[in-house]
């Protein structure tokens, strides 16, 4: 299965290690049922740390190998709170890579990351026999921010549908509240050449999907199986919104197209849908009334399927619900050459937010060291931008990963004629000697 795949190694949890008595208390860390805490450059808390736009500040230390097995002790002055979901497939690898980026871009940039890795998906199914451990979704609510990396994979494909990985990830993103998608499908000059469709065609595309995550057809009740008056067995799910479920993408949507170009496209089904009419009165009445500046179209969602394959280049800001974002956004992201390039964040009202590539598991790959790390890394990058404001430092990832597709390094998914096929482990060693220059 591909980067399109569902979305593998299990990770179990650890017991905390004994404390050596010449370890300061305050550093001693415990391991929740279904997760593991690691310290890799990331401070610990002392007393009580006040937060303020989710940042820690000041009274945080940096535990620093010493010799003889001593601690030493220096300030930082930012530490964030970091759940990782390695999750199936491919994730392990590519989260692997993500996190030492992380931890040497704090290490220069006085950020220091307290990581707790956690279960999810099928790992946490083989661990626990449900895909979202409570003690996961525990974690993640009192986190930061949460990194994601991939969910699923073939082996879970023949449990029933409300024990499968995926379910996780539906829980993750309502236990979280994250009901905006923000899914960017840019083209690297680099990767243009790689793309499905003429250079003329995409270059140039420059496209932000914001799709509605929390509501819709996914979650719409009532759902299941039945029998019709035949007597045939059917399947039945509802597509749903409310006022202020539209309400609230509607202006997610609106204020994205602001930091844009200023553009923004609503995309549903209102010539057949009732709940797509309602989705169209409500984000031209939020369009009237709060957002006039902002050039609104509206497009069917068959349609603009067709128009982001024929003409990509005519889309800057898409709005639209669930599962029309779920295809639009996939199909936008073949646009680029590979998912496998592609990050994407999932946000809230407040709270932390859910950061993830768009690609699948991979489980056909999984542990041949043939995965694409880039999404994930840029996926780390949007968390650090959105989440905590660290341009800088989201940047510099950025960067890194620019500067390694100048010189020519690909992995299996992204290879073109004259460029030089890596690994994800040595795409990782390249993209740290990138930040390290």
């Amino acid at each position: 299965r591909d980067y399109g795949a569902t979305k593998g190694a299990s990770h179990s949890p650890a017991s905390p290690a004994p404390v050596p008595p010449n370890v300061p208390q305050f550093i001693i860390m415990t391991a929740l049922a279904g997760c593991r805490a690691v310290r890799l450059t990331a401070p610990a808390r002392v007393n009580s740390l006040k937060r303020s736009a989710s940042v820690r500040q000041s009274a945080v230390r940096k535990a620093v190998p010493r010799s003889r097995g001593a601690l030493s002790v220096a300030a930082a002055a930012k530490n964030y709170k970091i759940t990782l979901l390695p999750g199936d497939g491919i994730g392990p690898e590519i989260m692997a890579v993500a996190k030492d980026i992380l931890v040497e871009v704090g290490s220069q940039r006085d950020i220091a990351f307290d990581f707790t890795e956690c279960l999810v998906g099928g790992a946490a199914i083989d661990a626990t026999g449900v895909p979202l451990p409570p003690e996961t979704l525990a974690t993640c609510q009192a986190s930061d921010a949460v990194l994601l990396a991939a969910i699923g994979g073939y082996k879970w494909d023949t449990l029933p549908a409300d024990q499968r990985p995926e379910q996780g990830l539906l829980g993750l993103r309502a236990g979280l509240g994250v009901f905006a998608n923000l899914r960017p499908a840019n083209i690297l000059p680099q990767l243009i050449d790689a793309s499905s469709l003429k250079r003329e065609v995409v270059e140039g595309t420059d496209i932000m999907v914001v799709r509605e995550l929390i509501g819709g057809i996914y979650f719409g009740k009532p759902k299941g199986f039945g029998t019709d008056e035949a007597g045939n067995r059917t399947g039945f799910n509802t597509m749903v919104y409310s006022v202020p479920e539209i309400e609230r993408i509607a202006r997610v949507g609106f204020e994205t197209a602001k930091k844009r170009s200023n553009r923004l496209c609503s995309v549903e089904k209102s010539n057949v849908l009732e709940v797509s009419q309602l989705w169209k009165e409500i984000v031209t009445k939020v369009h009237q009334e709060e957002y006039p500046e902002v050039e609104l179209s509206h497009m069917y969602v068959d349609n603009a399927a067709m128009q982001i394959i024929r003409a990509p280049t005519q889309f800057d800001t898409i709005v639209t619900g669930n599962i029309f974002g779920d295809i639009l956004s996939d199909a936008a992201s073949m646009l680029t050459g590979s998912i496998g390039m592609l990050p994407s964040a999932a946000v809230g009202t407040d709270g932390p937010g859910l950061y993830e590539p768009v690609h699948g598991s991979a489980p056909d790959i999984a542990g041949t060291d043939k995965a694409n790390p880039l999404a994930q890394v840029l996926s780390a990058a949007m968390m650090l931008r959105y989440q905590f404001g660290e341009e800088e430092a989201a940047a510099q990832m950025e960067k890194a990963v620019n500067d390694a597709l100048d010189e020519g390094y690909r992995t299996g998914d992204i290879m073109s004629s004259g460029c030089t096929q890596v690994g994800c482990k040595k795409m990782g060693e390249i993209l740290m000697e990138k930040i390290k220059a």
